[in-house]
């Protein structure tokens, strides 16, 4: 006779075995009832195939017409590597070597401010109005987007054209038309244009001070031409050539302190293009102006100094002379200062150019980039056998439905 407690545990094994049974009959019974309910389907389908063909075969035809109908469209591609941020070089500014250093350090800092992120940066210059109506008037862009307003057309382009960056920091210009060459023409005129408007923009220190210095250039330019023609006028009216001695000497003098004035002054106006006014650079600056000025009173009031002739002792005629050929020399100081300051700005400028680098220039493309043709026909296909598959088998459900009602 068997233990009581064995026969419990019978028990509970030959129900777990009758509920494994009835579980695996039931996923057997679901699993056929699946096969026989696709089963059907595809039936109900095949004996409606010849309506189902016809529909797909129509709609790929009707996507293929519509393929052919619409008008290829070409893209144009080119790759241009920004230039990337460097510090600028010292330049030749006046005065001592110590605050030409000083100076030179406040325009690197502001150059590589400038060119942080050059990418971004020449990605904003190709989509700026300015390059955009170049390309406009350059092609006649109005007359190939049909457009009648200039606002318009600049809209089309912008969506016809690529700007864009990877990781790879390579910008990329694509260029979308329906004539392949005038894609890849448009493409490329994207990088003249921005070189062009390299050699404009002032994306560097250098570049800043060369446009500061040759605005002051011309400006000295035209004041000394006038004090030739003022000193020439004298010269005729008076019959003075050339007074000399001591008021000769004073005069020179006070014109060269005018002009080491002017020229400590147009190097404070630089300073204070990159420094704010607590700078120490800026406040040496302006020290060494105030004792400049206080030296040129005493000059020209005669006071300190015994063997310095005050001017207004000087007669008439001479000091009227001497004032002119002051001026003349004084202008002709600050010319040659500001010449030296044009030049080494220009020579720091060509060593910082920003240079943009063509790495593929846009070639007519050989292969259209739309529409995709036989893509478009699969689809057409597609849906018209999805949609023709549905309708059949809802119809086929409502026939089967109305007996039941």
């Amino acid at each position: 006779m068997a233990p009581k407690g064995s026969n419990g545990l019978g028990a509970v094994i030959a129900q777990g075995e009758t509920q494994g049974s009835t579980e695996a009959a039931e996923t057997s019974a679901a699993s056929v009832e699946l096969e026989v309910s696709l089963l059907d389907v595809a039936a109900r389908l095949a004996r409606r195939k010849g309506p189902i063909a016809g529909v797909t075969l129509a709609a790929m035809f009707l996507s293929a017409a519509v393929a052919l109908l619409i008008p290829p469209s070409f893209t144009a591609e080119a790759v241009i590597l920004p230039p990337q941020p460097e510090q600028s070089s010292q330049f030749l500014m006046m005065g001592s070597p110590a605050g030409l250093s000083s100076l030179g350090g406040i325009s690197s800092g502001l150059a590589g401010g400038l060119l942080r992120n050059p990418t971004e940066l020449y990605i904003g210059i190709l989509k700026s109005r300015t390059i955009a109506d170049a390309l406009i008037a350059r092609f006649r862009l109005k007359q190939v987007y049909g457009s009648s307003s200039l606002a318009g057309t600049r809209k089309a382009l912008e969506r016809h054209s690529t700007i864009e960056t990877g990781k790879d920091m390579l910008i990329r210009i694509r260029v979308d038309d329906h004539d392949g060459t005038r894609a890849a023409q448009i493409a490329n005129a994207y990088v003249d244009e921005l070189h062009n408007r390299n050699s404009t923009l002032a994306l560097s220190s250098a570049s800043q001070r060369r446009l500061f210095f040759e605005q002051r250039l011309a400006e000295e330019k035209s004041a000394l031409a006038d004090a030739e023609v003022a000193m020439k006028r004298m010269q005729e009216a008076s019959g003075l050539v050339f007074p000399s001695g001591q008021s000769e000497a004073l005069l020179r003098s006070i014109a060269s302190l005018r002009a080491e004035i002017a020229a400590h002054e147009v190097q404070l106006q630089a300073m204070r293009m990159y420094a704010t006014a607590e700078n120490p650079q800026v406040q040496v600056e302006e020290t060494t102006l105030a004792g400049l000025h206080q030296q040129l009173q005493k000059l020209e009031a005669g006071s300190g100094d015994e063997l310095v002739v005050p001017a207004r002792r000087i007669p008439e005629t001479g000091l009227e002379y001497l004032r002119r050929m002051r001026d003349f020399k004084y202008h002709e100081t600050l010319f040659e200062l500001l010449a030296k300051q044009y030049e080494a700005a220009r020579i720091d400028e060509a060593r910082e150019v920003p240079l943009v680098q063509v790495v593929d220039s846009a070639v007519v493309p050989d292969r259209k980039s739309w529409p995709p043709r036989a893509l478009m026909v699969v689809l057409g296909g597609s849906l018209a056998l999805i949609s023709a598959s549905l309708f059949v088998l809802l119809e086929d459900y409502q026939a089967r439905m109305r007996p039941a009602r």
